[in-house]
């Protein structure tokens, strides 16, 4: 089973050492910041599923630090809730104007803390906002992106799929796929803060389809970095004698059959490639550009 993870930013050191003993008990990954803008940096590479946010921070504020994550489309899902030291009631409303999931006042019951966040993260899963395996943006919010692509703007999207997936996933189970799934939204999202920019879109589209809507990054090259950099640690998820055969023999037929070690098929598509009228267009055409690439 996945861990969720979770980002706590929170510059007293007592508290976040405390909540993060706490979490990893009870089977979540954390990570933690005392300073907004360190939490700003940490989301973009290790994005979280759930932020329980300090208002008062050393540098910029928790206000500011939410204000980026929704301005920023690769995290503008993110349940965050929001801690403070105050109990009024201008707090909490400034808070929840920012996008803010919820809100807890210091000194704070721990085991409220805990379901409130679970309840943030069981919204965020139910509103088809976030996969519940990768944590990426899901169905809902990627239709939201596909929509603003048809308003006129320079825009390039690449539409992944693993190839060879379905093979491995009858072999190896459900557990051992799902780490593929998130294995490939790392790959993914580590070769867009290289190479991308700030501001470009990471979807999990569901199964084992991925896209990445960039407007103004490198398509290109995101797209054979991806593949090269999925294909150096793929080998990892498989038993060596597999590894050492290149992939896998599964039976077909009555007779054995050679499937090879998953890899990448990237789709990519841009503004120019036709005259899109709908989102339903831009799907299509990229299911087909993924296609021409292998899978």
């Amino acid at each position: 089973m996945s861990k969720e993870r979770i980002l706590i930013v929170e510059d007293d050191v007592d508290i976040s050492t405390m909540l993060k003993i706490y979490f990893e008990a009870h089977g979540y990954e954390t990570l933690v910041a005392g300073k907004g803008r360190d939490a700003l940096d940490i989301s973009r590479r290790q994005l979280p599923n759930v932020v329980i946010l300090d208002i008062r921070l050393p540098d910029i504020d928790g206000y500011e630090v939410c204000r980026q994550l929704r301005k920023n489309l690769r995290t503008s899902h993110i349940p965050i809730l929001f801690l403070t030291q105050k109990d009024e009631r201008s707090d909490k409303i400034a808070g929840l104007e920012l996008g803010a999931d919820d809100y807890i006042t210091k000194p704070f019951d721990i085991e409220e803390l805990r379901l409130r966040l679970q309840n943030a993260l069981r919204r965020a899963t139910y509103e088809s906002l976030t996969s519940p395996v990768t944590g990426l943006p899901s169905s809902r919010l990627i239709e939201e992106q596909l929509k603003q692509l048809l308003r006129g703007a320079t825009w390039s999207m690449l539409y992944i799929g693993i190839k060879h997936f379905a093979p491995f996933a009858d072999v190896y189970g459900f557990v051992a796929s799902d780490d593929v799934l998130r294995y490939t939204s790392m790959v993914i999202i580590e070769v867009v803060n290289e190479t991308g920019t700030p501001a470009d879109f990471v979807g999990h589209a569901g199964g084992n389809d991925f896209i990445v809507i960039t407007r103004g990054g490198k398509p290109e090259q995101l797209a054979q970095q991806i593949g090269d950099k999925f294909a150096k640690g793929i080998g990892a998820f498989y038993s060596f004698q597999d590894r050492e055969r290149g992939g896998l023999l599964v039976e077909d037929g009555g007779r054995q059959r050679a499937v090879p070690l998953m890899s990448l098929a990237v789709g990519a598509i841009n503004d120019k490639t036709a005259p899109f009228s709908d989102i339903r267009e831009i799907t299509e055409v990229a299911s087909e550009a993924r296609r021409a690439a292998g899978a």
